[in-house]
């Protein structure tokens, strides 16, 4: 019964809390070399606790780069495999300064714990993994489902390792549905369930001028400057309302339905509040005629996120930089190809270098967008969980992140995903201070294990 599983959660709420400390002590951050120790650190811990509460089969997978973690436990006859996904990895902690307390010191306050990697993803790893134990303890060693586990070490850095493991090996992963706990309620205490996501394609502009460095007195004025040609190439690729100039970059973009749009306008949604509280700053910028969770869940976009090169110390120093580039991504919407619109940004790019300036685009990753039908017995009875936990009709929301694995359990698998996550909007994550609320990985917790009890029926 969910109750005795429950009630087993209940008790070691505090145990659960205080492993799940000791995970985020760990600092896996995949994109830093000299972090690979922790990576495989991390992957142990995780490994080691999922075979002492009941998993068969456990294994820690090497690939070209950071570990898979697989687990499994077939024995449910007649019923439902869930694929349960979730990443050890997380993101480096910089800017140090703005923390409050150690990035990797997890520490309470006002009813949160506050570590890099928190929310995403290893509160909500960890929150599979106690209902996982909860659901052995109380049915004496079984699941009430079959369950297949598979977490990665690299989602922070494109999850090519995991995309490989999938395509070599789709009959070691036959499952039902999948279950990704990465996302977020749309607001406290409002169940939500996330059935779609934007696709991601993420470039890297290197823009080289002179053969090295040179003197801007000597040499200004007949060098070539790699970082002005770089600003010269950014703003042609938006105009002022944010609108994205590559040529044909809008042409497949599907608009969402006018049931998905009615139900968005009856969120609880304040913009200022948004503004204020989430964002901060003095506007909001995008699109106009489109509301903000419109642009932010159903329109692709264009950021650019850093400009390396010249000389970025404290104090002057006079030069020319002979190498400059920039980290652009794109956000894409359904029906947006991603090598498509790889091609047409690279076309557009190369058509905009300056003269005197040598360019060369890579791609740091890419995946499409996803969105997940509702009318499911997947959903039906994750959406009839989470109302069991919160007292609450549960709401569709979209997001406007990427999660590529969601596309690929579609595209190899053939399988649906639920997106279970227990986030807030304000947790912080990729950001000085993230963090998980307590209550809500408590509730996670319960609502896997209320999840699977009502699949079993």
């Amino acid at each position: 019964m969910a109750s005795s599983a429950v009630a087993f959660a209940n008790e070691n709420r505090q145990r659960f809390l205080e492993e799940l400390k000791d995970l985020l002590r760990i600092p896996s951050i995949s994109t830093l070399p000299e972090h690979k120790e922790d990576i495989h650190k991390a992957a142990k811990f995780v490994a080691d606790d999922l075979k002492r509460i009941g998993f068969e089969h456990v294994e820690i997978i090497p690939t070209e780069g950071h570990p898979l973690v697989y687990a499994d436990w077939l024995h449910a006859a007649g019923k439902p495999t869930a694929l349960c996904y979730a990443h050890y990895d997380v993101q480096p902690a910089e800017p140090l300064d703005e923390w409050k307390t150690p990035p990797f010191e997890p520490t309470e306050r006002d009813n949160n714990i506050y570590a890099r990697g928190a929310v995403d993803d290893k509160g909500q790893l960890w929150m599979e993994v106690k209902a996982f134990e909860s659901l052995f303890k109380a049915g004496n060693g079984k699941l009430p489902i079959n369950v297949r586990v598979l977490f990665e070490g690299e989602e922070e850095v494109g999850g090519e390792s995991i995309e490989k493991f999938i395509k070599e090996h789709p009959e070691r992963l036959k499952s039902d549905f999948a279950l990704v706990c990465d996302t977020e309620l749309f607001a406290p205490d409002l169940p939500t369930l996330c059935v779609g996501l934007r696709g991601l394609v993420y470039t890297e502009i290197e823009a080289q001028g002179a053969m090295t460095d040179l003197h801007s007195g000597i040499y200004g004025g007949a060098a070539p400057n790699p970082l002005f040609a770089l600003i010269e190439i950014i703003s042609k690729l938006k105009d002022a309302n944010g609108k994205i100039l590559i040529p044909g970059f809008y042409d497949h973009v599907k608009e969402p339905t006018a049931d998905e749009l009615k139900a968005w306008k009856a969120l609880p949604f304040n913009e200022e509040h948004y503004r204020k509280t989430e964002v901060g700053s003095t506007v909001l910028t995008g699109e106009p005629g489109f509301s903000v969770l419109y642009r932010t869940w159903a329109r692709p976009t264009l950021e650019v996120h850093g400009m390396p090169g010249g000389f970025i110390g404290a104090g002057a120093k006079t030069v020319i930089p002979a190498r400059a580039s920039a980290k652009i991504s794109m956000r894409l919407v359904p029906n947006q190809n991603a090598d498509d619109i790889f091609k047409k940004y690279s076309d557009y790019v190369m058509s905009l270098a300056p003269k005197g300036i040598q360019l060369k685009i890579k791609i740091h990753s890419k995946g499409p967008a996803s969105v997940v039908g509702t009318d499911s017995n997947w959903i039906h009875a994750a959406t009839e969980a989470l109302k069991e936990v919160f007292h609450k009709e549960t709401v569709y929301i979209r997001s406007g992140g990427s999660i590529p694995i969601v596309t690929q359990f579609g595209d190899d698998l053939k399988i649906p995903t639920v997106m279970m996550g227990l986030g807030l909007p304000d947790d912080n994550l990729h950001a000085p201070n993230e963090k998980f609320h307590i209550p809500n990985f408590h509730r996670g917790v319960e609502s896997i294990i209320r999840f699977f009890h009502i699949l079993a029926k």
